[in-house]
């Protein structure tokens, strides 16, 4: 039987792996915007930085984020049985958690930054607990479908209309973007984030986008679900077969299906490429506990995901200092081959403030907030 450390260990490693990747990602918008990340031209990269560019969209965008939405179904039954083994109302606490990640990442997304991704996995929380208490085939059945309908979906959705009718809009909303963000105070940042949209989308077409999203991510939650019951993860040594058919199967096929449509011909299944380029991935890092047991890069991606909310939202401070004009005004200057340098150093200082942190601590700052609002009482995160 696998050790309680090991349990905890390899979900917390996935957790911290999977956050390298989406700061990588999401350097992308942080010095391009969330918009101009898809309009790399109007930038005009070297050619380096254009492989760095590539290389990110290719092997790291839409495939960490992923992971994080397994993990996230992974927890949600890990806090499930904790709190039916203190005998606490399942649903409601539930309920309560993903509110609160709600309005972090409503605050998150209006104060901060356009690329927050907590309202939407507190949304997805919600939609979630539908779902808590079915058998783990249910689970399968239901991720399986989901993930057929979006993969289905990838055969008529082509991009082409929003390519035809929005370039000049396109191009006027990423003048506007450079200008502000580069340039801009705190307040005439804020002011562009929340009010320009090139889409022009109306309250009822972004509603619909809004309640979308939880299908569009579930694949993920549940299968994240139904591999907590089955156990999975828990015994590295023991699964190793597994890992070695998800690297060999999930990597090249996920790789092959997310960038099909650079081929020209082929429909546009970056959704369903990433899903399971990311399952691969899952994978590639369970793989490392067979061989890399207690490694101090192991615990270093530990260390990380066991803070996984507090250094998602420093990562944010960090990265809008840095490109934003209230900082050092950065944005659309530093290029993709010095993000992804600039991402390997924050997320190297992240592994050190959370090792010396964790020496003294149980919880992050932004977790312990969060205990208390689900909870409703105060405790110490003292401990060690």
């Amino acid at each position: 039987m696998p050790s309680t450390t090991t349990r905890v260990n390899s979900i917390d490693g996935i957790r911290g792996w999977s956050l390298f990747g989406i700061l990588l990602a999401n350097l992308l918008i942080f010095q391009y915007g969330i918009f101009g990340k898809d309009e790399i031209a109007y930038f005009d990269l070297s050619s380096g930085n254009l492989f760095s560019y590539y290389f990110t969209k290719i092997f790291i965008e839409g495939a960490f984020m992923p992971i994080f939405t397994f993990i996230f179904g992974y927890s949600l039954i890990l806090m499930k049985n904790s709190l039916e083994r203190k005998q606490l109302r399942v649903k409601w606490h539930l309920f309560r958690r993903f509110i609160v990640l709600m309005v972090f990442g409503l605050l998150h997304s209006i104060f901060l930054w356009e690329g927050d991704i907590l309202f939407l996995y507190g949304l997805m929380g919600i939609f979630l607990l539908l779902f808590v208490n079915r058998k783990p085939k249910t689970l399968l059945i239901w991720a399986v479908i989901l993930f057929s309908i979006i993969t289905a979906g990838s055969f008529f959705n082509s991009g082409e209309d929003f390519e035809l009718t929005s370039a000049e809009k396109m191009a006027t909303y990423l003048d506007e973007t450079m200008t502000a963000y580069s340039t801009g105070t705190y307040g005439e940042i804020k002011d562009h984030r929340n009010n320009e949209d090139p889409m022009e989308l109306d309250g009822g077409e972004a509603a619909f986008m809004l309640l979308l999203m939880p299908i569009l991510l579930s694949p993920l939650f549940l299968f994240g679900m139904y591999a907590a019951h089955r156990k999975w993860l828990l015994d590295p040594l023991k699964e190793k077969r597994t890992y070695w058919i998800g690297i060999l199967l999930f990597i090249p096929l996920g790789l092959f299906l997310k960038n099909a449509h650079y081929l020209g011909s082929l429909p546009d299944m970056a959704e369903t490429g990433g899903i399971i380029l990311s399952l691969g991935y899952i994978s590639l890092f369970a793989f490392a506990y067979t061989k890399l047991h207690a490694h101090p890069l192991l615990t270093a991606f530990e260390n990380v995901g066991k803070l996984s909310l507090t250094n998602y939202i420093t990562q944010t401070v960090i990265c809008t200092f840095i490109f934003y004009g209230y900082g050092l005004g950065l944005f659309g200057k530093l290029g993709a081959t010095g993000g992804i340098i600039l991402g390997i150093a924050i997320f190297s200082l992240q592994v050190v403030g959370s090792t010396l942190y964790l020496k003294y601590f149980n919880q992050g700052p932004l977790e312990k907030l969060m205990r208390v609002f689900v909870y409703l009482r105060i405790s110490s995160s003292r401990g060690k």
